[in-house]
């Protein structure tokens, strides 16, 4: 049969998983009867409630006899890791963009490494029925963005199709007949070559391993696109590292093969074909998996260095233990060095102390979803502020710098160049009008500068602003940048709040927690409206007295209290602060540093 393999880039929310539903349920990949849940191939539950692809997937549908392999690749730069490897497995890439918003920062990101490894590209302009839609525009905006990221004369004179994913229809021109997506699997079959490998189907087996898995009765998976020859199950193979050095030798227990959404054993991998071998206990990304006669690894992609670092500890609150069940530090050291074992972005490193964890990852979200997983799983953690990761070159301090693209209405674009050029220290690339009365701004902010900034910038945009960002350079340090302007609440007391405590402090500042909830001393219950903390009595009850007068015990109304979600907590926190989460709640608390600690961590922002 023959092959194609095709990688989906899209920025988040442009409608790719979507398109992959239409793409399964029409090439027949599922009976007419079956029960297939929306956005099949968001198969983690995070991933489907917020609408994101975190982890790259393969799936597989065949077309007038050739069998097509799609790989969805993760909408988010903090999941970067997975696009650069993916993209090694393919031959061509497809390209869904947003007729409304157009080219994003993860489309460039994408778009930028499948072009520097020579893929032609396919554009689908989706959501094209929508009434903001702006299809030729985008189109103009996608051939400047390939132009600006040094494409060839070949990869600029690229085929594209107008589609609707969620109506499930592609068609080459504007006024098509909208039936199917049959003009978008035809010209994947006419403008995606088959795999050069098919050449080498005789000599002996090589593939390099892209993306890791684990199967409890399988073990160890590898997933990779096979370079050269053929694989049984039983034969015996070697890996080795990304330098030449033999990591193992093992033998072929079994080969899976993604038909539909489901991995299907196969009595042999050919070349050219996206396979997953099962039976090797060392090996992972990276490493080529060959013929033992092999004596040369295949290129890998290097992987982006880690821009961000949090502290995982223990959760050691007075509330500790009351609704997790995974509260010791080797249990969290288990499942951190698990994670870092099949996500290669993540780096963990043990602390002095033994019982906390320095985690290194792409990002905020990065961190938060790993700490979202960890929660539901029932462990109790405490986490630090996210530190930014310098570099050393020539004597000189760099620092991570992203590219940040904020669309927001023209009434709030002061605020935000503000905010970022000064505070913030960024530097301002471009600004122009993004069309019904928005406008776009790019900026260069250091990464330091945009941790806790997105809460901050819903506010100052009342909610309407959209701010992606992305890796960019690293450049030399620009200086200290301050932190959170506002000082908070402390509880001075263990116990149950009392609503009129809380009532009496609300003129003090924003509050975090409501009534008849537990606080104990050192716990954040809300933000000062001046710059230096507050020790305060939330517990604090009314005097009772003997006297009955007319509006005395008037009912005492609060304000409902702010609730921060995981990500919002994390970036809110400052250097001598704690998030405490447990499978049920999230609490702010004071980690009250002694003065060596306090000094050291001083000298290392500055």
């Amino acid at each position: 049969m023959d092959i194609r393999n095709i990688a989906i880039i899209a920025h988040v929310d442009h409608g790719k998983t979507t398109l992959v539903d239409q793409l399964l349920r029409q090439s027949g990949s599922f009976r007419e009867n079956q029960a297939v849940a929306e956005r099949a191939m968001d198969s983690n539950d995070i991933e489907r409630e917020r609408g994101i692809t975190i982890l790259a997937k393969a799936t597989s549908v065949e077309w007038k006899g050739t069998r097509i392999n799609i790989v969805d690749t993760p909408g988010h730069a903090d999941f970067g890791g997975e696009v650069e490897r993916i993209l090694s497995m393919v031959d061509g890439v497809c390209l869904l963009v947003d007729a409304a918003e157009g080219p994003m920062p993860q489309t460039k990101f994408v778009t930028s490494k499948a072009l520097a490894l020579g893929l032609r590209p396919i554009v689908v302009l989706n959501k094209v029925d929508k009434p903001a839609a702006e299809p030729d525009q985008t189109l103009n905006e996608v051939f400047d963005l390939f132009a600006n990221l040094g494409a060839t004369d070949e990869q600029l004179d690229f085929p594209h199709v107008y589609a609707s994913g969620v109506n499930g229809w592609a068609d080459e021109t504007m006024d098509g007949p909208k039936k199917d997506m049959s003009a978008l699997f035809d010209l994947i079959l006419r403008h995606v070559p088959p795999p050069a490998q098919l050449a080498h189907k005789d000599e002996p087996f090589q593939m390099l391993a892209t993306t890791l898995g684990a199967d409890p009765f399988l073990g160890r998976l590898l997933t990779g696109r096979v370079e050269a020859g053929t694989a049984r199950p039983g034969d015996t193979l070697k890996a080795l590292s990304r330098d030449g050095e033999r990591v193992e030798q093992f033998r072929v227990s079994k080969i899976l093969a993604f038909r539909g959404l489901t991995q299907t054993p196969i009595d042999e991998a050919v070349a050219g074909d996206i396979v997953t071998i099962a039976g090797m206990s060392k090996a992972t990304v990276a490493d080529t998996l060959c013929a033992p006669e092999v004596e040369t690894a295949l290129p890998a992609q290097p992987i982006d260095p880690p821009t961000i670092s949090v502290t995982f500890g223990i959760n050691d609150s007075p509330l500790a233990g009351r609704d997790g069940n995974k509260v010791q530090s080797r249990v969290i050291r288990e499942r951190l060095m698990k994670e870092a074992e099949t996500n290669v972005a993540i780096r963990v490193e043990d602390t002095p102390g033994g019982d906390a964890f320095v985690v290194s990852g792409r990002g905020e979200l990065q961190m938060g979803v790993l700490i979202e997983n960890m929660r539901r799983e029932g462990f109790e953690l405490s986490i630090s502020r996210p530190r930014v990761i310098f570099r050393e070159e020539n004597g000189e301090r760099l620092e991570p710098i992203e590219e940040v693209i904020i669309d927001v209405d023209d009434d709030y674009t002061g605020v935000v160049i503000e905010k970022l050029t000064g505070d913030r220290k960024g530097d301002l690339v471009e600004m122009r009008p993004a069309g019904h009365g928005k406008t776009r701004i790019v900026a260069h902010v250091p990464s330091r500068g945009l941790i806790g900034y997105q809460g901050e910038f819903m506010t100052d945009t009342r909610g309407n602003g959209v701010l992606n960002r992305i890796f960019h350079d690293w450049a030399p340090y620009k200086g200290p940048i301050q932190g959170r302007r506002q000082g908070v609440l402390i509880s001075m007391e263990d116990g149950v709040s009392v609503a009129y405590a809380l009532w009496n402090l609300e003129e003090r500042g924003k509050l975090f927690i409501g009534a008849q909830e537990q606080v104990y001393q050192g716990m954040i219950i809300g933000e000062h409206s001046r710059d230096n903390d507050l020790e305060v009595n939330p517990l604090k009850g009314k005097k009772l007295t003997n006297v009955r007068a007319s509006g005395t015990d008037e009912a005492v109304r609060l304000t409902p209290p702010v609730r921060m979600s995981l990500e919002e907590a994390i970036a809110y926190i400052d250097d001598d602060e704690l998030v405490e989460v447990t499978p049920k709640i999230v609490r702010l608390r004071k980690r009250y540093l002694d003065p060596h600690e306090r000094k050291r961590q001083s000298r290392t922002d500055n």
